[in-house]
């Protein structure tokens, strides 16, 4: 009886938000639906009054990710390139925030309506900054693409490296010719690795670069 009303008490919601946070404690390949079900205090059949499957809480909580990020047309005085620039960064923090988040994110099967209209607004605004229906889109989808697969290497590499990054540097400087001398380990020593803030907004900045001469071209 006592597990029937807690399970009475459930809503999506906080299913998803507990989903979330058993995700940070596991992993995504520790998050089960009997976990999440003794997570919340009921069976697990109790959940399927909420969410079908397992890949529709994955949908779910991917959804969350990608609204917590703050999705929407640029301000009046924002500029398309501040806005873009804006919207990856809050996008990769929101990624960040959860451990698996990017993998989580890049499975997704579905997003929700509200997530769908929301993005519709985007590009209806880039449509108005004189981009072309199909330039917004994959302008978009392609900053969305890196944004995904550079967060989804920067969990990867805190997952699999637990030794120090000079260990790494000189392991690497001990395959070249030119040991640690050699072309490959002066930039990553001066640029502190693959990784980071810099080698993201390198990325960033030549994509919406592109994307500029892009637009010129379509004007």
């Amino acid at each position: 009886m006592g597990e029937s009303k807690r399970g009475a008490g459930l809503t999506r919601q906080t299913v998803i938000d507990t989903a979330l946070r058993l995700l940070d404690e596991v992993g995504l390949d520790g998050l089960t639906v009997r976990r999440l079900a003794s997570e919340l205090g009921v069976q697990s059949p109790a959940l399927y009054w909420h969410l079908r499957n397992k890949q529709e809480l994955f949908d779910g909580m991917a959804d969350a990710i990608v609204l917590a990020a703050g999705m929407g047309p640029p301000r009046d005085d924002e500029s398309w390139q501040d806005w873009l620039a804006r919207r990856a960064r809050a996008y990769r923090d929101s990624l960040l925030a959860h451990r698996d988040g990017a993998r989580l994110v890049s499975n997704a099967a579905n997003l929700s309506p509200e997530t769908v209209r929301m993005f519709d607004e985007e590009l209806t605004a880039m449509v108005g900054r004189g981009f072309t229906p199909v330039l917004a889109l994959r302008t978009i989808t392609a900053l969305t693409r890196y944004v995904n697969g550079y967060v989804l290497q920067e969990q990867s590499e805190r997952r699999e490296h637990s030794d120090a990054p000079a260990d790494r540097l000189a392991a690497l400087g001990g395959l070249l010719d030119g040991g640690m001398e050699a072309t490959l380990i002066a930039a990553l020593r001066e640029s502190g690795g693959s990784f980071g803030e810099d080698a993201f907004e390198h990325g960033l900045q030549a994509l919406i670069d592109g994307t500029a001469t892009a637009l010129a071209r379509t004007t």
